[in-house]
């Protein structure tokens, strides 16, 4: 499945649909264009999952409002909320391992666990 590329109108529709990894870039970021074809791969291995990209050169306030102060960052959401967040590229295992934790969540308590905090639960 290739990625897809989120915007200020589709980001919010986007990540409630299920498992979906966000790569935050630009294109000017070495390390961006370095982890590109391991999240492009791992799209691949996984149709069940969706992959996405936002270009924070193109979307700067989707990137202010989450914070974005390192890029690459990846972010992984189920059912809309934010499970892990990190800034860096991950090698392609440790990719697959993040999915693999991901869909293994237990989303009742994942979701008692962010009514009790308010906060994101990680994954990994």
């Amino acid at each position: 499945m290739a990625t897809t590329a989120l915007t200020q109108s589709n980001f919010d529709s986007t990540v409630k649909q299920g498992i979906v990894l966000v790569d935050w870039w630009a294109p000017w970021c070495g390390p961006c264009r370095a982890f590109g074809p391991t999240f492009e791969k791992a799209s691949l291995a996984n149709p069940d999952v969706t992959f996405a990209k936002v270009n924070t050169e193109e979307e700067p306030g989707l990137g202010q409002a989450f914070g974005i102060q390192a890029i690459p960052t990846l972010m992984a959401f189920r059912d809309g909320v934010l499970v892990f967040e990190q800034a860096g590229a991950l090698p392609g295992s440790a990719l697959q391992r993040l999915v693999d934790e991901v869909k293994a969540l237990d989303m009742t308590k994942v979701l008692a666990e962010v009514r009790t905090r308010g906060t994101k639960v990680d994954a990994a």
